[in-house]
């Protein structure tokens, strides 16, 4: 996992802790922290997707993003905020009874989108295990050259053609105690005067 996962981590780390803090306080600060650290875990697993060569769940992603705006945006229209341009715009739902299943059908999909996201970015990959180095191998035994057998000397003692024999190799002669010394030196004459 690169820096995004990390990134995401902590930021959905973050985003876990804000929600908890969200509920017990209702401050609009903290709900608009929630929401940038909740983006923040977003691109960021969508980052490390791409780097990691994930293209599958990104596609995935983009299906499930796609669905939650989709409904966002039909609960908006619902109310009579999407595309309407009048500034008193923000009043009933056309119908009441239906605008409530497009919040909620905008929000479990995109909170599905973020999870699967999340898992998809943090995920080991199949061979979690790094391949082993080789062991040195071990040079093999070496087997001795094989000879062929010299031919045969035809049996009938005529002279023909016979094989070229190697010359022995000399040995050096022993010494035996009465073997000869070097003779002495004489000394060089020294010129008189």
């Amino acid at each position: 996992m690169g820096n995004s996962g990390k990134i995401a981590v902590g930021a959905a780390l973050a985003a876990a802790c804000l929600v908890v803090l969200t509920v017990f306080t209702l401050n609009e600060p903290v709900l608009f922290t929630l929401a940038g650290a909740l983006a923040l875990t977003y691109s960021a697993s969508v980052w490390s997707l791409f780097t990691r060569g994930r293209y599958l769940a990104v596609v995935l992603g983009a299906v499930g993003s796609s669905l939650a705006l989709a409904f966002a945006i039909a609960f908006l229209r619902m109310w009579g905020l999407a595309f309407n341009k009048d500034p008193s715009a923000l009043g009933q739902a056309v119908t009441s009874r239906d605008s409530d299943i497009y919040f909620y059908l905008a929000v479990v999909a995109g909170l599905l989108t973020l999870a699967f996201l999340f898992v998809a970015a943090v995920w080991p990959a199949r061979s979690i295990r790094r391949p082993r180095k080789p062991a040195p191998r071990k040079p093999a035994p070496r087997k001795p050259a094989s000879r062929k057998p010299a031919p045969k000397r035809p049996a009938s003692g005529k002279p023909g053609k016979t094989p070229a024999r190697k010359p022995a190799a000399k040995k050096p002669a022993a010494r035996s105690g009465a073997a000869k010394k070097p003779a002495p030196r004489k000394p060089s004459p020294t010129p008189t005067r």
